[in-house]
């Protein structure tokens, strides 16, 4: 049976399938300080050596057999500068010899000409019974017929409100079961596996993401919300929100 576990206080999981573990985790968007430069004029000191070591201590806290990047390991959509292909370089050359998959999202460009590691069809990879697709495609037929479907892409947010006005906003895990409705006339021959999806957080704090609790929000993927209606939002300190329309 497959099992997939957020890491307590962390934007990551370890999925259990086919009698492997897997250390994941979506939406790096590395070199992202560039691009907050260029498009918004906003300087900031480059995070690239917390976030490396952040994802090398999760490798050590979790003992993986494999690590795999649920998409937009870059940020820059085209050719990566110098400072991102750096960043992203040097993370490969840091982890343990282990096997690497990076579900390609719709950041990664060409990254499959210069990184050494496994790059999946934007359709997604299936490990045993565990699905993982990016979320700015559809998900292949493979990946629907697994029992757990995790997706990227939409780094979900809450925004919550305290009783003086103040608010703040928090990365949030989406858990629910996913519908068919939404994938019957996207997905050629489709096996319906009935699975339960799981949406990511981002893994990059400075990603922005969909405030899933506003009302007339505009999703990104395009199979949510509708097939994901009534899942569940979590706090990455595990915390149940409830319905994460209702939050």
């Amino acid at each position: 049976m497959a099992v997939v576990e957020p890491v307590p206080d962390e934007p990551a999981a370890v999925a259990d399938g086919d009698g492997e573990r897997a250390l994941v985790v979506a939406d790096v968007h590395a070199g992202i300080e560039r691009a907050l430069a260029a498009e918004y004029g906003v300087e900031l000191d480059s995070r690239a050596d917390a976030r490396r070591e952040r994802l090398l201590s999760l490798v050590d806290r979790t003992d993986p057999d494999r690590v795999v990047f649920l998409g937009d390991l870059m940020h820059s959509i085209g050719d990566p500068g110098g400072a991102e292909r750096g960043e992203i370089e040097l993370l490969f050359e840091a982890l343990p010899d282990l096997p690497v998959t990076l579900v390609k999202g719709n950041h990664d460009g060409g990254i499959e000409s210069w990184v050494d590691v496994e790059v999946t069809d934007p359709r997604g990879i299936r490990f045993g019974d565990v699905g993982f697709v990016h979320g700015h495609t559809w998900p292949s037929r493979e990946v629907l017929a697994a029992d757990v479907v995790c997706v990227g892409h939409e780094h979900p947010c809450v925004r919550l409100v305290d009783e003086v006005g103040g608010s703040r906003i928090e990365r949030v895990w989406l858990r629910g079961q996913l519908r068919q409705p939404p994938f019957t006339d996207h997905v050629e021959d489709l096996d319906w596996g009935d699975p339960e999806g799981i949406v990511f957080p981002a893994f990059n704090e400075l990603a922005g993401g969909t405030w899933v609790n506003v009302p007339d929000q505009s999703f990104l993927a395009p199979f949510l919300p509708a097939a994901l209606e009534g899942a569940d939002a979590y706090l990455l300190d595990g915390t149940r929100l409830g319905d994460y329309r209702t939050v």
